[in-house]
């Protein structure tokens, strides 16, 4: 686009949005920067941090039933059921979210509520502070550790994923 051309129209994102995602045009992107800073010799070997954090997904809690349930009689309202967990006890290995069956149930620490999540993990280049990359992982309790060692697997041999969402299965 030029300088002086109107912008895209909000509509026009989203209708390209999906395709976008699909032909990884964002992590393209984030390789080619990546690349750039590595032959720059910006990025160090040795000094590097891994942080996650959990995201919460896009699902309700009223959504997360149990894996054996039969569906049965309609609920009071389709669009908003009233649930009742009180006395439940509610597992991954119990339970799934019938609008996102990736997310899981985790939480940030002792005595935080917990909720439908995935982990997002970053690799960190300390000496620059350069992002190298980045992974969503299933919030299982392991995606942090496990991310940190594929994510320096791969940055030790010159190569950067950048993953907008890598699941089990």
């Amino acid at each position: 686009m030029e300088l002086d051309e109107l912008s895209f129209d909000h509509s026009s994102f989203t209708t390209n949005r999906d395709r976008l995602l699909e032909h990884e045009v964002a992590g393209e992107f984030f390789r080619s920067i990546v690349a750039q800073a590595r032959a720059r010799g910006l990025l160090s070997r040795e000094h590097f941090t891994v942080d996650g954090t959990l995201i919460e997904a896009w699902a309700s809690l009223k959504s997360f039933k149990r894996k054996d349930q039969t569906p049965g009689a309609g609920p009071d309202d389709p669009g908003n059921p009233t649930v009742n967990f009180h006395g439940e006890r509610r597992t991954n290995a119990t339970h799934q979210s019938t609008s996102d069956p990736e997310a899981l149930l985790a939480r940030k620490g002792k005595g935080k509520e917990a909720k439908l999540c995935y982990s997002a993990n970053a690799l960190v280049e300390n000496r620059n502070s350069l992002l190298i990359d980045f992974q969503v992982e299933p919030a299982d309790g392991f995606a942090e550790r496990r991310a940190a060692l594929a994510m320096a697997d791969e940055c030790l041999a010159g190569r950067a994923s950048v993953s907008r969402k890598r699941l089990a299965g």
